[in-house]
This record gives structure tokens, sequence and C-alpha cells, in this order.
């Protein structure tokens, strides 16, 4: 026995050493650097050990307005995201012809590059002198005035980022949530068709408890994700996202260490501890309500 379990942890080392470099030992030193005030990151010196890096960043409005725009984000794109994904795959299970094409044209947003659909979504969206882009052309088909959704208004910003958003990340969970539809046993469906259960209540007594593994997986891997939010701003707004007012935890914490705003590492470590615990909360959190509703 003790010969096996030696030959599982010659087996494990790699990931071991690997997971240890590159994770465990990055996170103990951002920890680290947290605490260390004044850290100047040429000399390798710091002034004084404590609590006021935490205590500025926390009073920073920049980064307050970064937790703003990052859990607006969360809470609008990651339930739209996965709901829509859910009503679309069951809409492909149910259909035969062309399900594959209709596959394939859902699944494209996943792998184009994220800064060229940020540039479509600005010829969309953008105002500028010689056009007011598609979005206001249809806008005004319906009597509504021009909007700049890219340059304007704080809400109208939001709104194309949490499409944005929405549109990039939908292709992924649609294509898990197909393959949890198609796994399920059909012998569960052919029973509950004999007893004349109608359809709504297959689906919420079968269809999505068979699937909770999947749909969990997709909001716990959805909130991280939009947690980490940073490409798709930069992607609509540019690389000044303080000045756009759309700037999230992770561009905060970028501009920290290279921005206009650069050169304050233990700033930018207090911010990526401070996302580090939101993200383990909110987890911890879906985890605790997950032993109810999800069904392995």
């Amino acid at each position: 026995m003790e010969k096996h379990n030696t030959k599982a942890w010659l087996y494990l080392l790699p990931a071991i050493l690997f997971l240890g470099a590159f994770l465990v030992y990055p996170l103990i030193d951002v920890f680290i650097y947290s605490f260390e005030e004044g850290y100047n990151s040429a000399s390798q010196t710091y002034f004084g050990v404590g609590g006021f890096n935490y205590s500025y960043v926390l009073h920073d409005p920049y980064f307050l307005q970064a937790v703003k725009n990052t859990f607006i984000l969360v809470i609008i794109t990651v339930p739209l995201s996965t709901g829509l994904a859910l009503l679309i795959s069951v809409g492909l299970s149910s259909i035969q012809k062309l399900r594959s094409l209709f596959q394939t044209v859902y699944f494209l947003p996943y792998v184009t590059n994220t800064l060229a659909v940020g540039l479509v979504f600005m010829v969309l969206f953008k105002k500028t002198a010689y056009t007011d882009g598609l979005a206001n052309l249809v806008l005004q088909l319906f009597g509504a005035g021009p909007i700049d959704f890219i340059d304007g208004p704080y809400w109208a910003k939001m709104f194309v980022l949490c499409f944005y958003t929405i549109w990039v990340v939908m292709p992924f969970k649609i294509l898990i949530l197909t393959s949890a539809l198609a796994s399920v046993n059909q012998d569960y469906y052919n029973a509950a068709r004999v007893d004349g259960t109608s359809k709504f209540r297959i689906f919420r007594k079968i269809t999505l408890p068979m699937i909770s593994p999947m749909l969990f997986y997709l909001v716990i891997t959805g909130f991280i994700g939009a947690f980490k939010a940073y490409s798709d701003a930069v992607a609509l707004f540019g690389t000044n996202l303080n000045a756009a007012e759309m700037n999230t935890i992770v561009g905060y914490v970028y501009d920290m260490l290279y921005g206009d705003s650069g050169g304050y590492p233990s700033y930018a470590s207090s911010a990526a501890i401070l996302l580090f615990a939101i993200v383990m909360t909110i987890t911890c959190i879906n985890l605790l309500v997950s032993r109810k509703h999800v069904h392995y």
C-alpha cells in the first residue's frame, strides 16, 4: 500500500511543484507586499509594515468606482448569460435539422479575438461626426434620440459593457449546457410523458435537477470571470478607464502597477488581496447554496 502511495505522490509531484511555484508562492508574496508600506520595487525597500495600504485603497475613489462597476457587471451578466444560454441550449436540443450549424454560429463569438469584437461593438454603438452608429439608427426608428454609448452617460456605457460581456461569455455556456442536456437519460423523459406530465414540469423536475451540476459550474466560473473583467472594458473604452469611469478591480490593480498612476506595487497587492477575498467569499456562499439545490 505504501509503495502505491509513493508512486501516486511521484505522479502528483510535477503538478504540485507547478502550482507551488506559480500559484501558492505568488499569492503569499502578494499578501506580504500588501502590508509593506512605501515599497520600492527598484531598491526592494520599504519604510514600515501595517494596514495603511488597505486603508488607502479602501478610501481611493477610483477603487470604489471599480468595485461598483465590477459588482454591477457581475450581478447583471452572470444570471442573464446563464439564463439565456439555458434557453438557447434547450432550443438547440429540441431541433434536429441544422443543429450543428446553429451550434457553430453560437460558438463563433467565443473563438473570436476579444479586441476584434470590441472594435465591432464600437462601430455599432460609438457616435462620431460622420455617423451615430447602428444602435442609434435603430433607436431613431422608434423616435428615440441619439445616445453616445461609448463616451456618453454612465448608464449607457454600462449597458454596452454588460451587453458585450454577455455576448462574449454566452457561447461557452451554450456549449457546456448543450452537452449536459444531451447526457440526460431519456428514460426519465419517456416515463414522464407516459404519465402525461407537462413540458414545463418535466423541465423543472427532471431537466434542471439533472443538469444542476453544470449550471452550478457555470455560475461559479461566471462569477470568477466577471470579477476578473478588464480586457472587455479596454476593448470598448480604451486604456484610460478611470477617465471613462468604467474601470474594474483588475483594471485598478493594473493601473497601480503599470498605468499612469503606476509604480505602487503595495497598493496593487492590497487591491488584489481584496479581490481574492471577495471572490473567495462569493464562491463559499455559492458552495453552501449548492448543497441544497445541486443534485449529483
